[in-house]
């Protein structure tokens, strides 16, 4: 899809297309619909990104909590989002041992308890490995430092489905 398609459509269609590259926060493509038009591709991306530095801290917290637990209940449950589905399955986090899933679920409910908002990991940048080490490895910093970690993290995933949904390769973004 190119920018002339992206800033050609209306709103709905939009926020159709667009209203999950932040999780569950279909506002944020509302929001960045109201920027248009886009220079380009990578410009569409930098709305995105604007808007979450913009949020006040309670805001960019609520954009975390709108992320599911890696390997968590959502999973278990079969309500994820589709693209949360494939990050997990494509990070192995869907084929966890029972012991495995015990232990993220372990570190997931300590870092929820320590921040309040879940753990947040582009999961196609990670393996199932990585997951748990990471999660541990975070647990340890400081809040402030996790904020903007984590933020990052949202970031990262918010590029790796605007690629998607442009059909791009996310090093052009």
């Amino acid at each position: 899809m190119d920018i002339e398609k992206v800033n050609s459509m209306d709103f709905g269609e939009f926020v159709d297309v667009f209203g999950n590259v932040v999780e569950r926060c279909p506002l944020i493509a509302a929001a960045v619909w109201s920027q248009r038009p886009f220079s380009d591709l990578q410009d569409l991306k930098q709305h995105f990104y604007a808007f979450i530095d913009a949020l006040p801290q309670s805001g960019q917290e609520g954009i975390l909590r709108c992320h599911p637990d890696l390997a968590g209940r959502e999973l278990q449950l079969g309500t994820l989002t589709a693209e949360s589905q494939r990050e997990q399955s494509g990070a192995g986090l869907t084929s966890l041992g029972a012991d495995e899933r015990l232990r993220l679920a372990e570190l997931n409910a300590q870092y929820r308890a320590r921040f309040g908002f879940p753990f947040v990991l582009a999961a196609r940048l990670s393996d199932r490995a990585a997951v748990p080490r990471e999660l541990a490895r975070r647990l340890h910093c400081p809040r402030a430092q996790e904020l903007r970690t984590a933020l990052g993290e949202v970031k990262k995933i918010a590029r790796l489905r605007l690629a998607d949904l442009l059909g791009i390769d996310p090093a052009r973004l």
